[in-house]
C-alpha cells in the first residue's frame, strides 16, 4: 500500500527520457553528417541508406530496444496522479514535438526536389532510391505525429486543439481529430466501430474499411452536430473542413516553394503516414468485443477491450499509447499518468514489433488468433468476428467442441 509520503517521494524516472519522443522528428537532421561523410569516403550508394532512418527506425532500431529491455512495470501511485497531471514539463515535450516536425517536413521537401546537393557531397540531385527512403522517413515522422495530434486532440484545452490539427495537416488526416474522440471511442470494440479490426480480418482488408468507414464518420458527426446549432455543414466551425483547410494551405505552400515535382514526396509520405496509424488502429483492438446487454446497448468499455504493451522504449516514442486500456477508459488523461492495467489482454511485444506481423496475415494469425481465444477463455461467440469468416469459424470452433465432449 503507498503512503502519501511515499507518493510525495515518488519520481517519475522516466521523465527525462520521454525527449526521446523528439528523435523521430529530429532523425533526418542528426542524419546529415553520417551522410555527408558516407560522400566525402567515396561510399555514395552507402550515403543513400541513411535517408531510409524512418523505416530502419521503425523496423529494426524499435523491436530489437523493445528485446532488450523489455516491460516497464512501473505504475504512479494514484496519490501521485494530480501533481503528475498537473506537471506542465510533459506537456511541453508534446509541443516541441511540432516545430521540428514542420522543420523535417520542408526540409525533406528541398532535399527531394533540389537538382544540386553537392553541399552534401552528392553530384547533383538525389537518386531514386535516397528520395524514396527519404519520402518514407517522413512519412514514418508524419503517422508520429498522428499519435501526438491524438495525445493533443483529447485535452479540454482550446490551444492544444488546435496544435492537434496542425500536426495532423501533414498527412491530410484532419478528421482523424473528430473521428477518433467522438467516434471511435465510443463505438470502440463494437462491429460498428471501422477501427476496431474483426479476428479473422486481414490487414489488408482493414485499411480500406477504417480509412473510408472513418472519413465518413467523422463528416457525419460534424454534420449532425452543425445540424444541431442549426448550422449549414459547410460552416467555418466544422472541425474536419478547418483542419482540412491547414493541409491545403501547408501542401500549397510547399507546392509554390518547390514546384510540382514536390507533389510526389507530398503523396508518398501522407500514405505511409495514414497506414501507419490504421496499422495500430488494427493491433490496438483486434478481435475484442463488448457484449450487447438485455437492453440492447453495449457494455461500458473497460481494460479487456484494449490491446495492450508495456514495452518500455516504444512506449517513451509513443507518449504511452501501449497503455491503450487505460486510455480508452480515462480519455483525457495525460500520458505520464496513464497506467498498465490488470485484466487487459496483452501483446507479445510492442506496437513497432506487431506492426511488421500485420503485413503478414498468416503469421499474424498465427501468433493472435490464439490469444484472442484465450482472453475469451475459448468461446468463439464472444468474439468479434469478421463477417468473411464467421460461419466458417464458428462452424469450426463447434466441431472442435463436439470432439472435445
Amino acid at each position: 500500500m503507498t503512503t502519501t509520503t511515499d507518493a510525495l517521494q515518488w519520481r517519475d524516472r522516466k521523465r527525462h527520457l520521454w525527449l526521446m519522443g523528439l528523435i523521430v522528428p529530429t532523425a533526418l537532421f542528426v542524419m546529415l553528417p553520417v551522410i555527408w561523410a558516407l560522400n566525402g569516403a567515396g561510399w555514395h550508394g552507402a550515403a543513400q541508406a541513411p535517408f531510409w532512418i524512418g523505416p530502419i527506425l521503425l523496423y529494426l532500431v524499435l523491436p530489437a530496444l523493445d528485446l532488450r529491455f523489455g516491460a516497464d512495470g512501473q505504475n504512479p501511485p494514484e496519490e501521485a496522479m494530480e501533481r503528475l497531471e498537473n506537471d506542465r514539463y510533459y506537456r511541453i515535450c508534446t509541443y516541441l514535438f511540432i516545430p521540428f516536425q514542420y522543420a523535417s517536413v520542408v526540409f525533406g521537401a528541398y532535399l527531394f526536389t533540389a537538382s544540386d546537393l553537392s553541399w552534401l557531397g552528392f553530384d547533383g540531385a538525389l537518386g531514386w532510391p535516397a528520395k524514396i527512403g527519404l519520402a518514407l522517413s517522413v512519412g514514418m515522422l508524419g503517422g508520429v505525429g498522428i499519435n501526438t495530434a491524438h495525445e493533443l486532440g483529447h485535452k479540454k484545452g482550446s490551444l492544444e486543439r488546435w496544435l492537434s490539427k496542425i500536426t495532423l495537416a501533414q498527412t491530410w488526416y484532419g478528421h482523424f481529430y473528430v473521428e477518433h474522440n467522438r467516434g471511435h471511442h465510443v463505438r470502440v470494440a463494437t462491429p460498428e466501430d471501422p477501427a476496431s479490426a474483426r479476428f479473422g480480418e486481414t490487414f489488408w482488408e482493414f485499411l480500406p474499411r477504417s480509412i473510408w468507414g472513418s472519413l465518413r464518420s467523422s463528416w457525419e458527426l460534424e454534420a449532425k452536430r452543425l445540424h444541431r446549432q442549426e448550422r449549414s455543414v459547410w460552416h467555418p466551425t466544422n472541425d474536419v473542413l478547418n483542419a482540412w483547410v491547414m493541409s491545403v494551405l501547408l501542401w500549397g505552400v510547399l507546392t509554390a516553394a518547390f514546384g510540382w515535382a514536390v507533389l510526389p514526396f507530398l503523396l508518398v509520405q501522407a500514405v505511409f503516414g495514414f497506414t501507419l496509424l490504421e496499422t495500430v488502429n488494427y493491433l490496438e483492438h483486434y478481435g475484442l468485443l463488448r457484449q450487447k446487454m438485455s437492453s440492447g446497448r453495449y457494455e461500458r468499455c473497460t481494460p479487456e477491450h484494449s490491446w495492450n504493451s508495456d514495452h518500455l522504449v516504444t512506449n517513451l516514442f509513443l507518449y504511452h499509447l501501449q497503455r491503450h486500456s487505460d486510455h480508452h477508459a480515462n480519455p483525457t488523461r495525460r500520458y505520464q499518468t496513464l497506467r498498465s492495467m490488470d485484466g487487459a489482454p496483452n501483446l507479445p511485444s510492442g506496437y513497432a514489433t506487431m506492426i511488421a506481423l500485420t503485413y503478414l496475415p498468416p503469421l499474424w494469425r498465427r501468433v493472435m488468433d490464439q490469444r484472442v481465444l484465450d482472453h475469451y477463455d475459448g468461446d468463439i461467440t464472444r468474439v468479434n468476428i469478421h463477417p468473411r469468416v464467421r460461419d466458417k469459424v464458428l462452424a469450426r470452433y463447434a466441431a472442435g467442441a463436439q470432439q472435445a465432449a
